[in-house]
């Protein structure tokens, strides 16, 4: 019966899903010039901020699940300032990843906006 029980524990620990995996996706490193961009260019760009965008959604949900993860680990008997900390370091991502993203994307904005007014006809 103790093999039985051993064998059953491991098994749910490995059917359990991990979300240690978050891996934050890495940052579009050129921002199409709005000033020198052709429209393929800016439709490009568009494209891989899209992605970044979408990467970076699927990135925070990682986090979420993970975050719930490690509190139901830790169990019931999780104190306050353990879960605090846990509860700091899913924040700090999070935070992080949603600044890094604004900023790209703030970026991108401001190239589509010089791009439209260069190209803009009076």
């Amino acid at each position: 019966m103790k093999v039985f029980c051993a064998v059953a524990a491991l098994a749910a620990i490995a059917a359990s899903p991990v979300y240690a995996d978050c891996t934050a996706p890495q940052a579009p490193q050129n921002i199409p010039d709005g000033n020198t961009a052709s429209l393929q260019q800016m439709l490009a760009g568009q494209k891989v901020v899209k992605a970044y965008n979408d990467a970076t959604n699927a990135y925070l949900d990682c986090l979420s699940k993970e975050h719930q993860a490690a509190l139901e680990a830790a169990g019931p008997k999780v104190s306050d300032d353990q879960k605090a900390k846990l509860d700091k370091a899913e924040t700090d991502k999070h935070n992080a990843a949603v600044d890094q993203l604004t900023d790209i994307t703030g970026r991108f904005n401001e190239q589509v906006r010089i791009f439209k007014a260069k190209n803009t006809k009076s």
